[in-house]
């Protein structure tokens, strides 16, 4: 599988010949250091849907230290479209729908005063979201567990949950995510995200389900992998 690509790369062709089909990836996450490890760990070790389908992802904010709340993030996920699609038009360049480029932003509820602002510009825009409720841990959680209870925007308490040892190098650093947290545990995951998220009717906006995580989305229709 290709390795995953950190640069501002602009638009390119697979060879003639080679019947390699591409696709270019833009997320902007508002960890720095969960969410990015994670989606690494997975580019590395997730298999492809369609092997025929190179996906090139790009953490485009990995080294911005500011300017991450949910809102920032649309906001230059929507500049960054505009641009590729200016420079689609420019180049001439008509995509099948599988092979136009992506843009996600990846962020949590986290009692952030703004969410429904940032949804909906998200959607008028065309950017997709990746929406954790309370935080990313409660994704990370559902790899060992079905999540119950409610936590009303505290990320505390998810975190809390997770099943370290203490003493061990996951206790040490609990932000960091390692493979052997992951990896063989995809298909749990899912099913125990989606049976949490079903418990929340379709009338309940997204950003009042809680507990929630639709994170396997930006695994599956984003990056192209069927499971890790």
């Amino acid at each position: 599988m290709a390795r995953a690509r950190r640069g501002n790369d602009s638009l390119a062709r697979p060879a003639r010949g080679t019947g390699q089909r591409r696709r270019e990836v833009y997320i902007f996450t508002e960890g720095k250091v969960t969410e990015p490890g994670y989606l690494d760990i997975v580019r590395e070790s997730g298999l492809p849907k369609d092997p025929a389908l190179q996906v090139d992802m790009h953490i485009m904010n990995r080294k911005l230290k500011s300017d991450r709340k949910p809102l920032d993030l649309v906001d230059m996920a929507v500049a960054l479209k505009r641009e590729k699609d200016r420079e689609a038009k420019r180049a001439k360049v008509t995509l099948k729908s599988d092979l136009r480029p992506q843009f996600w932003c990846v962020f949590d509820h986290d009692n952030y005063p703004h969410l429904a602002a940032a949804m909906k510009q998200a959607k008028d825009d065309g950017i997709e979201v990746a929406f954790s409720h309370p935080c990313f841990e409660v994704w990370r959680l559902a790899h060992y567990q079905v999540v119950n209870g409610r936590f009303s925007g505290v990320c505390g308490g998810a975190a809390g949950r997770l099943p370290f040892a203490p003493g061990t190098v996951d206790a040490k650093e609990p932000k960091v995510v390692l493979p052997h947290q992951i990896v063989g545990r995809y298909e749990t995951a899912k099913k125990n995200a989606e049976q949490m998220n079903g418990r929340h009717g379709e009338h309940v906006q997204k950003i009042d389900r809680d507990p929630y995580t639709d994170v396997y989305a930006l695994v599956e229709r984003g990056l192209g992998i069927s499971t890790y």
